[in-house]
């Protein structure tokens, strides 16, 4: 468990930018802010050793791959202490994006993505069933995503994105 971390008024503007854009430039985010550059940087640094910040990312479409069928996987455990060794083998499915350990009438909850029903048929059957402890599955195939964003993180109004900022600028 991460032990929660003060983060102030501009630890959280920071943040609500780095969320929207991971790419933009400290320097505009500083002049956003009315700091200096290397105060972002000391900032954004102590952010990320304190675990608020635990990295960047590339986010790639499934879909423009040919994943097109994302499903959610409740899955029951024969034992559910063993469910290091389940995760343990989930780990070497590369369709597996995602895996939580749940409350409820399941142990498991997974994402994954396929090309089609055929492949998820292949996966939920020859692969995920046949994992010992793994006592029985329930499928969900997404037909739509209709939110995807990062945590929240408070939003301010007077930024470059508002439209108050970008008169005061013209």
């Amino acid at each position: 468990m991460i032990t929660p971390f003060h983060i102030d008024q501009i630890d959280q503007k920071i943040l609500s930018f780095l969320v929207k854009n991971a790419r933009m430039p400290f320097l505009e985010i500083a002049r956003e802010c009315n700091v200096s550059g290397a105060a972002i940087h000391q900032r954004v640094k102590r952010l990320e050793q304190n675990g608020v910040i635990t990295g960047s990312r590339l986010l790639v479409k499934p879909q423009a791959l040919g994943l097109n069928v994302c499903a959610f996987v409740s899955v029951s455990l024969s034992e559910a202490n063993k469910y290091p060794e389940v995760i343990e083998a989930f780990k070497r499915i590369s369709e597996i994006v995602e895996c939580h350990f749940v409350t409820g009438k399941h142990a498991l909850l997974i994402k994954l993505y396929c090309f089609d029903h055929d492949h998820l048929m292949e996966i939920l059957l020859n692969t995920i069933q046949k994992i010992p402890y793994v006592q029985s599955t329930e499928t969900q195939i997404s037909l739509d995503q209709a939110i995807e964003r990062q945590v929240w993180v408070k939003e301010y109004r007077n930024t470059s994105f508002s439209e108050s900022s970008k008169r005061k600028r013209e």
